[in-house]
């Protein structure tokens, strides 16, 4: 596992993107064979939405063909309403850039079978080939998707109970009242992300910093759902200072020291 640590989020927002464009390029993806993304909500993917958006705009990157599959929906949400899922990603990349909008994948919360909608789910993913690159981000107790702390780490696309703790979490997107937030989720699994060749979480601020810890010096372990990156083949952990300072300073100095020489080495794009 890598662990690229950064001054700030812009700048770790800024690596990212150029990172997944880059990615897409390599690939020369074509209708036939599409570059294959999986891809979250939330605030940690923001700031990567918009340099993306920026490269898109400099002529640097397309999306034309590139599918996309989003990590989860809120179950009993409009798809216009504005906390809704569909709507974010629209708002923050889809309707910036030149994606198909038949390249989308986002899990229907509001469909009359939901465990038929987790099901077709998997199903499209592997018609595609599976994904090949899954990002992500964490909630404060770790976990990923909404994947939550004892969620199975062989999980797929399930309907998922959410936890007061994630709901209070995420009031703040709902006048700060947590009794409007929906109980109930659509998500991915953890084995679900797993499966992607190369997975990269996102990880800023101290109120991460003990998810942090948990998932790079700690066991795997299904309290904390993102340490199941530990067995991934290529998995990256992107995160800033303030994320790193509950992790022990040798292991801030180790992973800086390794990839100092690598990240001064990467392609402009």
């Amino acid at each position: 596992m890598r662990i690229l640590i950064y001054d700030n989020y812009q700048s770790l927002s800024k690596w990212v993107a150029h990172y997944i464009a880059r990615k897409i390029n390599l690939a020369k993806p074509t209708p036939e064979k599409p570059y294959v993304l999986g891809l979250p909500t939330g605030s940690s993917p923001i700031g990567t939405y918009r340099e993306l958006v920026a490269l898109y705009n400099e002529g640097k990157v397309s999306f034309q063909n590139v599918v996309t599959f989003n990590m989860d929906e809120y179950v009993d949400i409009s798809e216009s309403h504005p906390q809704s899922y569909h709507y974010f990603m629209w708002q923050h990349l889809f309707s910036h850039v030149d994606i198909p909008k038949e390249n989308v994948n986002i899990l229907n919360g509001n469909a009359k079978d939901l465990d038929e909608e987790c099901r077709l789910y998997e199903d499209k993913i592997k018609e595609h080939g599976g994904i090949d690159f899954f990002l992500g981000g964490i909630g404060a107790d770790g976990h990923i998707a909404f994947n939550e702390p004892g969620s199975s780490l062989s999980s797929r696309t399930r309907i998922k109970t959410l936890t007061y703790d994630t709901r209070l979490a995420n009031a703040r997107f709902f006048d700060n009242e947590v009794n409007k937030v929906p109980r109930t989720a659509l998500t991915v699994g953890v084995g679900t992300v797993m499966d992607a060749r190369e997975v990269l979480i996102i990880v800023s601020g101290f109120n991460k910093a003990r998810a942090l810890r948990s998932a790079v010096e700690d066991g795997v372990n299904h309290m904390w759902t993102v340490s199941m990156l530990q067995l991934h083949p290529h998995g990256i952990i992107a995160c800033d200072e303030e994320a790193t300072l509950e992790l022990k300073v040798g292991t801030v100095k180790y992973f800086k020291e390794i990839e100092e020489q690598a990240l001064a080495n990467l392609p402009v794009l």
